[in-house]
This record gives C-alpha cells, sequence and structure tokens, in this order.
C-alpha cells in the first residue's frame, strides 16, 4: 500500500513538473501573441503590429481577433455610395489585411504564417482612436491569446514595462524592447478630447498598432501609436480602449467573461460611422489646421511605408521596396 502511494505521488509530481515547465515564459507568450500587418494599398504598402486576442466560438473553434491601429490599415479603406430604401448611404468596406507570424526554431526563423483578416471595427486617427478589431478569416490559426488590464487602476510613472512590435515592418518582426510608464494623460492639441499615455520603450517605423505590456504579469496597458523618437513614444491606454469599446458595445473583444457573439452577429457590426461631410473651412480654421498638422508632426505614426512594387508599371515608375528605408506617416 504505501509502494503504490509513493509510486502515485511520484506520478502526480512528474506531470506536475512537467506541465509547470511547459508553462510559456513571459518574452514566449509575448512572442505568440504578436503578429506583422500588412496592408497591400494601390500604391503603397505599408506594415505595422498588431496582438491576438483568442475566442471560442459555440462550435468550439478558436477565433483569433487582432487588434491593431487604424492607420496602419487606412490605406484599404474605401467608400462607395448607394441608396437603401430610398435613402442614400454611404458605404465603408475594407480590403482584407494581412496578418503574418513567423515561425522559430532551434533560435532560427524557418519561416511565415500568413493569413487574410476582415475588418470588423474601424476608428480612424484624425477623429477617433485610432483603434482597428481584425478577425482572421481562418478559425484556430493561434491558441495563445492577450490579457487586457481591465482594472480601473492606472500604472504609476516608472513602472516597467515590455513592447513587442514589428520594428521596420517584417523585417524586424516580433522584437522585444522594453522602458518604463514616463507619463499619463498626454493631449495633442489637434485632436485634444482623448489622452495619450508616454512610454521610453524602444520603437520604430512599424511598431505602431504593438502591444505595451506590464514586465511583472504581461499583461497589455496600451498600444504604441505614436514616436519622437526611439524613447519617447505614445500609445493609446486600455482605459481609452475600454471606453471605446462600452460605447460601441463590443467589450466582449477585451474581455473574454463576456459572451462572443455569433458569426451572423458579427456581421451586423457597422464598422464605423457614416463618414462625416467635408464642409467649407474659413481662413482662421484653415489657418489652425496648419498649426495642428505641425503639432502632429512632432509626434509620426509609427508605421513602416514604401512605394508598391508592381510588374505592370512602366520600369521608371517601379521602385522595389527597400528592408530598412522607412518613411514616417504624418
Amino acid at each position: 500500500m504505501k509502494t503504490a502511494l509513493l509510486s502515485v505521488m511520484f506520478v502526480y509530481s512528474l506531470v506536475f513538473s512537467v506541465s509547470a515547465q511547459e508553462k510559456p515564459s513571459t518574452a514566449d507568450h509575448l512572442q505568440n501573441v504578436s503578429v506583422t500587418i500588412r496592408s497591400e494599398g494601390v500604391f503603397s504598402n505599408g506594415e505595422g503590429s498588431g496582438v491576438i486576442f483568442t475566442r471560442k466560438d459555440a462550435k468550439g473553434n478558436q477565433v483569433n481577433f487582432v487588434w491593431t491601429a487604424a492607420h496602419v490599415i487606412d490605406n484599404l479603406r474605401k467608400t462607395r455610395k448607394t441608396v437603401v430604401n430610398g435613402t442614400p448611404k454611404t458605404i465603408v468596406e475594407f480590403k482584407d489585411p494581412m496578418v503574418m507570424k513567423e515561425i522559430r526554431q532551434n533560435g532560427r526563423t524557418v519561416g511565415r504564417l500568413q493569413m487574410d483578416a476582415e475588418v470588423i471595427k474601424y476608428s480612424d486617427a484624425d477623429d477617433g482612436h485610432d483603434l482597428a478589431l481584425l478577425k482572421v478569416r481562418k478559425f484556430n490559426f493561434v491558441k495563445d491569446t492577450v490579457t487586457f488590464h481591465l482594472g480601473d487602476d492606472i500604472p504609476k510613472l516608472g513602472t516597467e514595462l515590455l513592447h513587442v512590435g514589428s520594428l521596420l515592418g517584417s523585417a524586424g518582426a516580433n522584437s522585444m524592447t522594453d522602458g518604463i510608464y514616463s507619463q499619463h494623460g498626454r493631449i495633442l492639441k489637434s485632436i485634444n478630447k482623448f489622452i495619450f499615455d508616454q512610454t521610453t520603450v524602444t520603437a520604430f517605423p512599424g511598431s505602431s498598432g504593438g502591444g505595451v505590456y506590464l514586465k511583472n504579469d504581461a499583461r497589455y496597458i496600451g498600444m504604441l501609436v505614436r514616436g519622437a523618437g526611439e524613447g519617447f513614444n505614445l500609445i493609446v491606454p486600455v482605459r481609452r480602449m475600454k471606453e471605446y469599446c462600452e460605447k460601441n458595445k463590443i467589450m466582449w473583444a477585451l474581455d473574454p467573461k463576456l459572451p462572443m457573439p455569433d458569426e451572423d452577429d458579427l456581421k451586423k457590426i457597422p464598422i464605423e460611422h457614416e463618414p462625416k461631410k467635408q464642409s467649407q473651412k474659413s481662413d482662421v480654421e484653415e489657418a489652425a489646421d496648419a498649426e495642428d498638422a505641425e503639432d502632429l508632426k512632432k509626434f509620426p505614426f509609427m508605421i513602416r511605408i514604401y512605394p508598391k512594387y508592381d510588374n505592370n508599371l512602366p520600369s521608371f515608375l517601379n521602385t522595389r521596396p527597400q528592408p530598412f528605408k522607412t518613411m514616417e506617416k504624418h
């Protein structure tokens, strides 16, 4: 009896130690939930970053949603006019962005997975929150999921942080950097209805849309969107994301405890509100816009953009993308 009990205890301890070893480290976990977002527009391609939030549908499929910055995919947006029940409407549509994930083995990149994704929600960078929610079209793409910091507390200044993003685009896919929380509540004059928090995590063009996390437990505390240098950047804090999700009734895209809509209900979610009509601006408003543009140049989007290479174009118009040449979009 004693021998049998010892055998059971040995097997239990062995299973427990193996399961403990299989638990991924913080670095491995953040690698698993981080992706590169590629947007292939008519005239240019853009590359940014994204983070995966995984849910299960009623059939048991893993459904992978991806949070990224709206400006990463804005070159895929188009509108068309139509009439619905006799009323003119403007329909907003998006070409599918690509979600890319590098595969590594034994310290070497051995390949890449690339999936199409549909745009579920979009809040533009000029008048909105600069947020986009995507859904990978293939089920069971990734099993891992990000955990959002949904508490009411705001991390203190000096809190240690990690960032994982595609620095310089796919050439630097899933690069990990660190830094600290350096300020709360920054306001850009031209979009002063919303606040940004400031961090010192190293970021380059291509980091836009990438997650910033608490170093001690890997919880997501914000999305990197703008920067004024490698170690001076602005994030959309998760409290702003909560505000946006609550207003648009999509908190299920942050909180795993809330039920996820089925496929039919997902298709009914409006991608964005009807675009605002352009009105004639006064000279004073034009001058203010110019001043705002100069202000925003101090904090450009952290997206990598390069000209689109097209075999159908004349040779003098063809420009192949340069892996480390970046243009910052203002």
